[in-house]
């Protein structure tokens, strides 16, 4: 008989199904979403800004660079409302605001009066509608005395100095021994007290000058005071170098993504 064999079949093995591939055409969409998407943060929710200056040490250095949130203080958008922690300007608040005294620069100062507070310094303390306040943050770097500073607003401005005019129109807010804010307005003044222009200078920081709130501390490279105002090509491009080169050992490492308060 004949026997029948019966041969094995062997599997063969199955391929594994590929990726599809992403088309130049699906990648350039992707990164013009990427890029859209930045660009709206950077245009309508956040901003970066150099500190110039020294008058809101040790909150804020010369050479911190920070992200400001430009939507906070912003009137509530319907579309972006439940997204967006929208709220009022808080007294204690920093903000960064446009100079009611120069146009076009930008400045950062505390909230120390929201409207219909009544402020008043004594001695170079703060009182605010009768109270003084405890500033754990308030430095005095220069230790000297100035009267139309430390007694504001009792003692009258100078009418020499360079916000003679606003610091005379300033009076006319004036009541008793305190200064009264105006709705829509706020009363802002630098952590360091003693070299801080600020509302008791130029007066009144208008609502709708008000850019937004410093929220993060991205970036703070050791700079010199003044640095800011070099306008000169030849002297930018010299700073832009000495950042490059000394990037590792000039950065202020232990500020990096420290939040502002």
């Amino acid at each position: 008989m004949a026997k029948n064999n019966k041969e094995s079949k062997k599997e063969m093995p199955k391929q594994k199904d590929e990726a599809p591939r992403e088309t130049p055409v699906e990648f350039m969409a992707s990164l013009a979403v990427v890029l859209v998407t930045g660009l709206f943060i950077i245009t309508f929710i956040m901003q970066a800004f150099a500190i110039p200056s020294s008058s809101m040490e040790n909150t804020l250095l010369i050479g911190d660079h920070v992200f400001v949130n430009r939507v906070q203080f912003s009137p509530r958008s319907r579309w972006l409302g439940p997204l967006v922690p929208y709220r009022e300007i808080h007294r204690g608040d920093i903000v960064v605001f446009l100079s009611p005294a120069e146009p076009g620069l930008y400045v950062v100062k505390r909230i120390i009066g929201i409207p219909g507070d009544r402020i008043h310094l004594r001695d170079g303390v703060v009182y605010r509608n009768g109270e003084k306040l405890v500033e754990p943050y308030v430095i005095h770097s220069s230790g000297d005395y100035n009267p139309y500073r430390d007694q504001f607003p009792a003692v009258p401005p100078d009418p020499n100095g360079e916000y003679a005019e606003r610091e005379t129109k300033l009076q006319s807010y004036v009541e008793g021994d305190d200064l009264v804010i105006p709705p829509d307005s706020y009363f802002g003044m630098g952590d360091n007290r003693d070299v801080s222009l600020d509302s008791r200078y130029w007066g009144f920081i208008p609502q709708e000058n008000v850019i937004g709130r410093p929220m993060l501390i991205y970036w703070s490279f050791e700079t010199p005071a003044g640095q800011y105002l070099e306008t000169g090509v030849s002297e930018r491009i010299e700073i832009v170098l000495h950042k490059i080169i000394h990037f590792f050992d000039q950065t202020r490492w232990q500020r990096t993504l420290k939040v502002v308060r």
